[in-house]
């Protein structure tokens, strides 16, 4: 996500923050499955993580999620959904939570058999006839609505555009939209099915599978190929149109523009092939079956990395005052993210750092490079400069880059601040001052290989980089990414904080 402007070495002592972090994720998700398993009250659940303590429910690992929606023309009404989600348990289960509300749930079945199901807090509370014993595979199919109107003290999951909707669910809002387990650790693959009427497109994560015409409506399916954390899904609706094109290696790049706007954005979309051969020269292959632009006719506050298929708004594409290179590099902030959050996404929400400091790292470097060629001066070193002097300031507002605070009630997006942008950023700028140009791009260009289409924390991107450096970089990450006060900067003596 990015906001709109105005809008094997030895283990590190500084490991310690997130091997806590962990067990508490760890012993949260424990007590909790006692408590899903005695014959008490529903009540509801999650894995503990630091920042979202609710989110996420423990027991059981989702396979996959098949998510039909019907939608009615009118963005709103709800529309008419059935979530399918195969998954297995991971412990014995007498009844089963899932992430959701914001709509009316009509059924649930499991494994065809009719289930007792409650709500409470934000989980649907399923009770199987039979309970499920640990390593049993399960179906379970619920008949619900899904409210297009925004939910009170919530935000995000479905955003109404002039002409339809599209979906925003980050940081934890796909519950607001389909029942699910909403947490990234646990990643999915997924197939959606929309029928809409006529005249309108539907397209999703994922590559087209079918596309079926019955009266006056159509059905469109779409399947993902990879695992896809639920706050990274996307299904958008309106009077759209699809621009296809090639990218590097036969890469298919769609892009979904409102049909009135296809000719005006098209000088901004036909970039994006050189844009994904630029960071796949920086970091490898592109990790997905498929990449494009969405662009909505909303206005979010933010642009979004929605897994094959990243969201903007439109005025981002339209506004003149905007340069052109600067355009450039928030499409390719998103892009990045393809690999930094979504191919490799956090295990938990504080390593949030990990997704935004490294899409700022390379926004920057492209907008480097294309403000050379437009005669502009934006070099990363001076951004990097600008983000020390504020270094400061933006941790003692929303804490360090990998221990930040929690989201104030009813807003949880505001865990986007400078400090896991610019302020994440600084820290990989450190890093390539402490251990070299080379080291860092083996560096980076390892990471992502290695945990690609899975899950991965801070402490484990301070060992790879421990390892590949050959040093022990327990105290430099300790100092750089959880101390209150912004460590001195690798070969620059003069920079100073709060100046």
């Amino acid at each position: 996500m990015l906001l709109t402007p105005g809008g094997t070495a030895a283990r590190p002592k500084s490991l310690r923050t997130s091997r806590i972090a962990t067990a508490l994720i760890v012993a949260t998700a424990s007590a909790a499955l006692v408590a899903a398993s005695a014959p008490s009250p529903a009540t509801p659940l999650g894995i503990g993580d630091p920042l979202f303590p609710h989110l996420g429910n423990p027991g059981y690992d989702v396979a996959s999620y098949d998510i039909a929606f019907t939608y009615h023309g009118d963005n709103k009404k709800p529309l008419d959904a059935i979530t399918k989600i195969d998954a297995r348990a991971t412990a014995p289960l007498e009844r089963v939570n899932l992430d959701f509300t914001h709509g009316t749930v009509r059924s649930v079945e499991v494994d065809g058999r009719s289930a007792r199901f409650d709500s409470t807090g934000e989980d649907l509370v399923v009770t199987p006839a039979e309970p499920v014993r640990r390593g049993e595979r399960m179906r379970i199919t619920v008949r619900h609505t899904s409210d297009p109107m925004p939910a009170k003290n919530a935000e995000g999951g479905w955003v109404r555009t002039r002409d339809g909707l599209a979906m925003a669910n980050q940081a934890d809002a796909a519950h607001l939209v389909f029942p699910c387990n909403d947490h990234p650790a646990d990643k999915a693959r997924f197939t959606f099915r929309i029928t809409a009427p006529k005249g309108l497109t539907a397209v999703a994560n994922g590559l087209p599978i079918a596309r079926t015409r019955h009266g006056g409506a159509t059905t469109w399916a779409y399947r993902t190929h990879h695992p896809m954390a639920t706050e990274l899904a996307q299904v958008s609706i309106g009077h759209s149109s699809v621009l296809r094109r090639t990218g590097p290696h036969g890469l298919p790049v769609r892009d979904v523009v409102p049909t009135k706007d296809r000719t005006r954005v098209e000088p901004w979309l036909r970039k994006t092939p050189g844009q994904i051969a630029w960071m796949e020269r920086k970091i490898g292959r592109y990790p997905f079956e498929a990449y494009g632009v969405l662009i909505a006719e909303a206005q979010t506050g933010f642009e979004l990395e929605t897994q094959t298929l990243s969201l903007f708004e439109r005025e981002l594409f339209t506004r003149p005052e905007y340069p052109e290179w600067y355009v450039d590099s928030i499409m390719v902030h998103e892009l990045a993210h393809q690999w930094f959050g979504d191919s490799v996404s956090p295990r938990a929400w504080s390593d949030l750092w990990l997704n935004e400091g490294h899409a700022t790292w390379y926004e920057a470097l492209y907008a480097e490079e294309r403000a050379k060629k437009s005669g502009v001066k934006q070099t990363l070193k001076d951004r990097m400069r600008d983000a020390y002097r504020q270094s400061d300031a933006w941790r003692a507002a929303g804490g360090p880059p990998a221990r930040p605070q929690r989201p104030a009630p009813g807003q949880k997006i505001s865990i986007f601040r400078p400090v896991v942008y610019d302020g994440s950023a600084l820290v990989l700028y450190a890093l390539r001052q402490e251990i070299g140009q080379r080291a860092f791009e083996q560096l980076e260009r390892v990471w992502v290989r290695t945990h690609r289409d899975g899950n991965a924390e801070t402490a484990d991107f301070v060992r790879l980089a421990s390892w590949i450096s050959g040093r022990d970089l327990g105290a430099f990450f300790d100092a750089w990414l959880y101390g209150e006060k912004t460590p001195p900067m690798p070969g620059h003596p003069d920079w100073v904080s709060g100046k």
